[in-house]
């Protein structure tokens, strides 16, 4: 071996011993951030011990979101999940829910009437089924074929505040009200100890909207998107305008490009806000957690809010960046 030949070498060794040492450091990062559950609003909080009792015993990601998720589905007290959610204008309460898991596999249920858990009816869609989402008849019929009890999700309260808004709104269309009552979804995120990712997105939809409407909660890469290699994102907001932007799925491409979770919500809500000139009277916020156990949100009004649960510093409530707050 001539001098300049044993130089190249040493240097490729060097190079490589050093890619070697960078990977053992970020797979310790990883190690020290594994658990970890994000979801969306104050109602997280809640959601999220659920999860956590799975993932801090070793449990799975996708055990966890479902369980997590199904604690603000079966809350009456909570007007855009589940029981008690506010019905559209006829009156009838209508969920949609979609889940992923670490593989990519996923399912989805929209326009579901009746049903209290509609993303353990979703779960089935991706497990029994050679399909990714049912809809309005066919998904109830399938649920109470694989064991869901028919519920009236209409409370008296949810049904008093219909009567009055119809009464002050015969003719007007549903829009996008924003205060902080406006909880639309909750989504939830989870990386467990085995570093595997899952995600879960359910909600009533939009209070008043027009029956048979669907927003983006139940769409794959609109209202969820997890890729087990990135990260996972979920959605809250105005649907149509995460819709039109292909929300989640954005803000996992714009984490595998090399931004941080908060930077990529940031990325996806100013991609949201171009597709849509009426953005600031709209809310659209998106919460992010990559594979290092990273967690970020982002919105465009202040007032979002997304809960974050880690062994280092417990469940968390964290008030997210907005953009008209200019953060």
């Amino acid at each position: 071996m001539n001098r300049r030949s044993f130089i190249k070498t040493s240097g490729a060794a060097a190079v490589v011993t050093g890619l070697g040492m960078a990977c053992e450091e970020t797979e310790s990062a990883i190690s020290e951030q594994k658990p970890v559950v994000i979801s969306t609003w104050n109602h997280g909080i809640a959601a999220n011990e659920a999860a956590w009792e799975i993932l801090s015993s070793g449990g799975r990601a996708l055990d966890a979101v479902e369980k997590g998720v199904n604690v603000t589905e079966a809350d009456p007290e909570i007007s855009s999940v589940g029981i008690g959610g506010n019905p559209d204008r006829s009156g009838v309460v209508t969920l949609d829910a979609c889940i992923m898991d670490e593989k990519g596999d996923c399912g989805s249920v929209a326009c579901l009437t009746d049903i209290l858990h509609p993303i353990s009816v979703a779960r089935q869609v991706m497990e029994e089924t050679p399909h990714v989402m049912l809809v309005g008849q066919g998904a109830k019929e399938f649920a109470i074929q694989n064991g869901h009890e028919v519920v009236n999700l209409l409370t008296p309260e949810a049904e008093e505040r219909w009567k009055k808004w119809m009464a002050e709104h015969p003719e007007e269309m549903p829009k996008a009200v924003i205060n902080v009552e406006n909880h639309d979804t909750i989504g939830m995120v989870a990386l467990d100890q085995s570093g595997n990712l899952s995600g879960a997105c359910t909600t009533s939809g939009a209070a008043w909207k027009l029956p048979g409407r669907v927003g983006d909660s139940p769409i794959i890469g609109a209202g969820l998107y997890v890729d087990n290699e990135v990260g996972g994102a979920a959605a809250t907001g105005w649907g149509e305008a995460v819709i039109r932007a292909v929300g989640c799925f954005l803000v996992v491409e714009f984490m595998r490009q090399g931004n941080d979770p908060e930077t990529a919500c940031k990325l996806a809500v100013e991609r949201v806000i171009s597709k849509n000139p009426d953005w600031k009277d709209i809310q659209v916020g998106f919460i992010a957690l990559d594979k290092y156990g990273r967690s970020g949100g982002y919105c465009i009004q202040a007032g979002f809010d997304y809960a974050v649960y880690t062994k280092e510093s417990g469940n968390q409530l964290i008030n997210g960046k907005s953009r008209l707050a200019g953060e």
